[in-house]
């Protein structure tokens, strides 16, 4: 497999540092280890025209929202938004790890972008997260017109994990347990708990992550908690994901969840679900939110922006 030099980079940073893999860490270990890594990788932060610390209720309490509208736009304005949900295996992460992305998706995409900081194993298992997820995004919507944002545009995203919550968050607006959706951003999304592909099984070392330390984060999300079959953690596993929102889905290869992506992205094309499929043959896991040496990173979100951008703001329709 031929890498993406800035990745060999990060790869033999990992192994001058000794960074034990994920799967010989106690969850507090791991987060630390994951916060030390945020502030090596993550690229500088774009200015944006505002951002805002808010709440929203919650099935168990108040959930951490944080609110980003893109520079150049004026206050009073109403934009299309985003609600993203960050990766970290339901375990790691949270508002600050991914604000560089944040800030980038809302000035590139032109929308407003609302960052969720869900509920995380081990303390809070399945279903947990999708439970928060759901609020918030119901929340958003509801209160669109105080957060200038237009309700008729909002897409779901996130990366791994997150993207797991928002391909099962346009599940349930398919099912009008939401309301509609506009967008799905899959970012390299685990989409079926049971680890089964080619390529759950055979990424076992010199990356991020690997096999068994995927297998870790879903054992610390499931275990005890839920059957992995049910598509709320499953999504790949729902009957029909014919009518859920338009998607983009991103996969690489030296990935885990790149088979189940691949996948999740032909089956919503022959359910008849309008999909872009972008594919990173020398890129790994997680590599998007590593933009301060990968300068690839960067170039996906500007991509995927752009796609995004262009559903959420579709041109005026003639005659």
């Amino acid at each position: 497999m031929t890498f993406d030099p800035d990745v060999q980079i990060i790869l033999d940073m990992i192994r001058l540092a000794g960074r034990p893999p994920f799967e010989t860490l106690t969850p507090d270990e791991a987060r630390q280890a994951y916060t030390a890594s945020r502030a090596v990788l993550a690229p500088e932060p774009q200015l944006v025209a505002e951002t805002r610390d808010l709440a929203c209720p919650g099935p168990h309490g108040d959930i951490p929202l944080r609110y980003y509208r893109p520079f150049g736009t004026e206050a009073g304005g109403v934009l299309p938004a985003l609600v993203y949900f960050h990766g970290g295996g339901w375990l790691l992460g949270g508002l600050d790890s991914h604000d560089t992305t944040c800030r980038h998706f809302a000035n590139a995409a032109r929308c407003a972008v609302v960052s969720v900081d869900y509920r995380m194993a081990p303390e809070h298992k399945f279903p947990a997260a999708v439970d928060d997820s759901e609020a918030a995004t119901r929340w958003i919507i509801a209160h669109a017109a105080a957060l200038g944002i237009d309700p008729a545009r909002v897409a779901v995203g996130g990366d791994s994990a997150g993207g797991n919550l928002a391909a099962v968050l346009a599940l349930l607006a398919r099912d009008r347990t939401l309301p509609p959706l506009a967008f799905q951003l899959l970012i390299y999304p685990a989409t079926d708990m049971a680890m089964t592909t080619v390529s759950s099984q055979t990424i076992t070392q010199a990356v991020p992550l690997t096999s068994k330390s995927m297998k870790w984060f879903i054992d610390h999300y499931m275990r005890g908690a839920g059957d992995i079959t049910d598509w709320r953690a499953s999504p790949a596993r729902a009957a029909d994901l014919s009518g859920t929102a338009q998607a983009l889905v991103l996969t690489c290869t030296c990935d885990p969840l790149r088979d189940e992506g691949i996948e999740y992205a032909r089956r919503l094309e022959r359910e008849g679900v309008r999909v872009t499929h972008l594919h990173f043959s020398d890129q790994i896991h997680g590599f998007m939110s590593m933009g301060r040496i990968i300068r690839a990173a960067g170039v996906a979100i500007d991509m995927m922006a752009g796609i995004l951008g262009k559903a959420l703001n579709p041109p005026p329709r003639l005659g």
